[in-house]
């Protein structure tokens, strides 16, 4: 499902934040990534939905698609195979609950009747069916982030990256919004999620991947949490 061979990613200030990584997810796994920060966790994560482009490296391919050569006019293509939450939600403050879900649907064209039918769906999902109407300022931290994961997996992607999606929460709903990824990932959908919170990775055991100076120093199944920020 994800595969990366020799990948390397420089910035034009010359920092190399990931040197030469090679690793293999399977599809269905829930894999954490865990680093300290500035150790190449967040280039590493973008590198896997194109957010970032590699510098070089053998093999780059996510859910099918050739991340090494894709054109820029193809990453929405790669974007329905590949669900992004962030931990600042990056909702749109003037388009209601169900706007939000739905214009990721209405952007690759979807028919209006499929997309209420299965905007519905993800929203009775993350519990927020009784919310469709109201805007994103007037939810709590927890029910956006609840939206966020709704939008990005409204087009059933094969993978749903997760970057710090519990960072703003307090512990209550982080462990809420772990639960609802648990979900999802038990319905066959594959997770990458960053995350620098200790408590979860040690509790919520899966396999873990660990970076630091760029360089994978740990994958292992069930690990623990071993840094200091």
């Amino acid at each position: 499902m994800i595969e990366m061979q020799d990948v390397v990613k420089k910035y034009p200030n010359k920092t190399t934040a990931v040197r030469g990584l090679t690793v293999n997810i399977d599809q269905g796994e829930f894999v954490y990534v865990v680093g300290p920060s500035g150790s190449g966790k967040s280039t590493f994560i973008k590198l896997m939905y194109r957010e970032e482009k590699a510098t070089s490296g053998k093999k780059l391919e996510v859910a099918g698609h050739n991340l090494l050569k894709i054109k820029n006019r193809d990453v929405p293509y790669l974007r329905r195979d590949v669900g992004v939450v962030f931990q600042d939600f990056k909702l749109l403050p003037r388009k209601t609950v169900y706007e939000n879900v739905a214009y990721a649907m209405q952007v690759i064209g979807r028919k209006p009747r499929d997309i209420k039918k299965r905007v519905m769906e993800v929203l009775d999902l993350v519990g927020l069916k009784h919310k469709v109407r109201v805007f994103p300022g007037e939810l709590s931290g927890g029910e956006q982030q609840r939206v966020s994961i709704a939008r990005a997996i409204v087009n059933t992607p094969k993978v749903l990256i997760a970057d710090e999606p519990t960072g703003n929460l307090d512990p209550e709903t982080s462990w809420d919004i772990m639960k609802l990824l648990e979900r999802i990932n038990a319905q066959g959908t594959t997770i990458v999620m960053a995350t620098h919170n200790k408590t979860i990775v040690d509790t919520m055991r899966h396999r873990l991947i660990a970076i630091e100076n760029g360089l994978i120093v740990r994958d292992e199944a069930g690990g623990e949490y071993e840094f200091d920020d």
